[in-house]
């Protein structure tokens, strides 16, 4: 989510860190990049002497790039002498492990117990306890994009995680400090990337061993989008490449806007019932996916893997791509473009304009909407006292446009819980009652629920046409609350919801783009409860300063008596910058648990 105007922070770490749990973690890490970087310069020596270079083979195996169009910012293989014993990022971890093996005795260090990764035991003590956060509101922390990745070793190419030893201590380190969970992408371009129906669940697997060994719960988020194209993105994940030679020949399976740009992020909705990928539709896709997920994992439903997150458009949100950053088309606060363009979709508005009795509306979307980085007065439709967004026009067009992003969520909602809850799968007691004829009935439900992201888009909010909402397929005004018939899909499905943008405030914005993320909030909040819907959320950007924690905290619990407005935040991102700030994030954790 777009963020431009940070408020002057507070210092994020005490002077006196040293005493934190971590200190050991933080020592044992300087140590290992002191003594490889000793031992990378005796080496470097020896190169020169002898005037040549070697790459170690097995340090770094090459990654996919050209093939697959992964991309990331791992290191270069080390150059070594022949023979030479180059320290990898592998041996990095090992002396950060074999530093907190020996300082298991003193009362700060990391606990990490032995987990057999060779079995796939799913009895998880630790996973079965209740909640980490006790009576306040649960976090969890989302893992890094390519904790997953594809490499190739011996001509194969294989999924593997990255850093492993590291990933082990981190996720011991969140447990310890009350982290309830992890949120973690299955990537359809890492996963299904052979080819049709060929799922490499492998490096999942492993994953989930390493969670749960850690007493620690995943939220598993089906992310059938492409990374590298949002704020925040670090990688690149291409779509299936079987998915991308097809749209080489037909690009209207992707999002289109006016000036026929295609946007190979996700697929349109608009062939969502189009058999064009080897006779499946997408939305069959999109089942046997889940399908052969749930398939694989089901023994983990409900003691580990807690909800199944359903991708459902850009960054995983439902949503239409309208304001595309990572290309450069579009700069906060733009007001968006429309994206229904591709012919699917002018085919769904044609037949729409007809039925309702214009023909002429059907031709195109709306001819004065402006351009990626129009304000709402630069354009004639946006305009809040002369828009056309405000005719029976923009009424019909608006109206389509946004029951077309509802009706894709609720077909694949559709699938996704005939598959999840097909028979089989685990259950648990939800509720009883007595019957009429004095029998009692039991009701279970799935272990393992289901839920969905909605994008923050707080800019324009201010305004009466709140534009920038329209083209991401809201259709929420200041006279009309856009959010209500999603929370009746989602109740309908028995869904939950997670919404971004829970740490930002209206004075962190510049006034110009009209923005307000609380009242934004709060109107999600309040349509969420009007329906029942579950309701968690996650900061749209990463941020350490007491400004934004206390707005996480006050959104979770709220002013007033009335507390648990949110039921679960999901913190972005594990990485480098959390542990460099870990003093600040353990308070705002224990805040967290104690409804501070």
């Amino acid at each position: 989510m777009p963020f431009h105007r940070l408020p002057t922070s507070v210092p994020c770490s005490s002077p006196h860190s040293s005493r934190s749990f971590l200190a050991p973690l933080r020592s044992a890490l300087a140590a290992a990049r002191r003594l490889r970087g000793a031992r990378c310069q005796r080496e470097s020596g020896a190169c020169r002497s002898q005037g040549r270079q070697v790459t170690h083979p097995t340090a770094h195996p090459r990654t996919l790039d050209d093939d697959f169009g992964f991309g990331s910012s791992s290191p270069e293989p080390i150059v070594a002498t022949p023979g030479a014993n180059a320290l990898s990022e592998v041996e990095d971890d090992l002396y950060m492990h074999k530093f907190l093996r020996e300082k298991q005795r003193e009362k700060q260090s990391v606990q990490m117990p032995l987990v057999d990764e060779d079995s796939f035991d799913t009895q998880y003590p630790d996973a079965e306890q209740p909640s980490s956060s006790g009576s306040g509101c649960p976090v969890y922390v989302m893992l890094p994009l390519d904790t997953v990745w594809v490499v190739e070793r011996e001509e194969k190419r294989i999924s593997v995680l990255k850093k492993e030893r590291s990933l082990d201590i981190a996720l011991h380190t969140l447990k310890q400090a009350g982290v309830e969970g992890v949120m973690v992408d299955v990537w359809w371009g890492i996963v299904e990337r052979a080819g049709p129906r060929q799922y490499d669940f492998n490096a999942y697997k492993r994953l989930f061993q390493k969670v749960a060994g850690a007493g620690l719960k995943v939220q598993a988020v089906m992310s059938f989008h492409a990374a590298g194209g949002n704020v925040g993105d670090t990688c690149k994940i291409p779509l299936p490449k079987w998915i991308l030679d097809i749209g080489e020949h037909n690009l209207d399976i992707y999002y289109t806007d006016k000036a026929g740009h295609r946007n190979k992020e996700c697929l349109s909705l608009g062939c969502d019932d189009v058999p064009l990928f080897w006779g499946r539709t997408p939305v069959q896709m999109y089942r046997d996916f889940i399908d052969a997920f749930a398939d694989m994992f089901q023994e983990l439903f409900g003691s580990v893997i807690t909800e199944v997150t359903v991708g459902l458009g850009p960054a995983g949100e439902l949503r239409y791509p309208s304001y595309p950053e990572g290309d450069g088309r579009w700069r906060f606060p733009g007001v968006g473009e429309f994206q229904c363009y591709d012919k699917y979709m002018l085919e769904c508005l044609r037949r729409a304009a007809e039925g309702a009795g214009h023909p002429e509306w059907g031709r195109s979307g709306p001819h004065d909407a402006g351009h990626y980085n129009s304000s709402i007065w630069d354009s004639g439709f946006f305009n809040s006292n002369t828009g056309s967004w405000n005719t029976a026009y923009g009424e019909f067009f608006l109206s389509w446009y946004s029951d077309m992003l509802l009706k894709h969520a609720d077909r694949v909602l559709t699938v996704a819980a005939e598959v999840l809850n097909k028979h089989g799968r685990p259950r648990v007691f939800r509720s009883m009652r007595d019957a009429s004829n004095g029998h009692v009935i039991y009701e279970f439900a799935p272990a393992c629920k289901m839920g969905i992201k909605l994008a923050g888009v707080h800019w324009w909010f201010k305004s009466r046409s709140h534009a920038a909402e329209l083209t991401a397929g809201y259709y929420n005004t200041r006279e009309r609350n856009g959010y209500l018939p999603f929370m009746a899909m989602l109740r309908q499905h028995d869904a939950s919801l997670s919404f971004t943008c829970v740490e930002m405030r209206d004075c962190e914005h510049p006034p110009e783009g009209r923005c307000s993320p609380q009242q934004l909030l709060q109107q999600v909040i309040e349509s969420a409860e009007a329906y029942g819907v579950p309701l968690s959320g996650e900061n749209a950007l990463q941020r350490y300063d007491d400004y934004a924690f206390d707005r996480i905290a006050e959104s979770a619990f709220g002013r007033s008596a009335r507390a648990g407005r949110l039921t679960q935040v999901t913190f972005l991102r594990m990485g480098d910058l959390m542990f460099d700030n870990w003093d600040a994030f353990s308070r705002f954790l224990n805040r967290m648990r104690n409804k501070a």
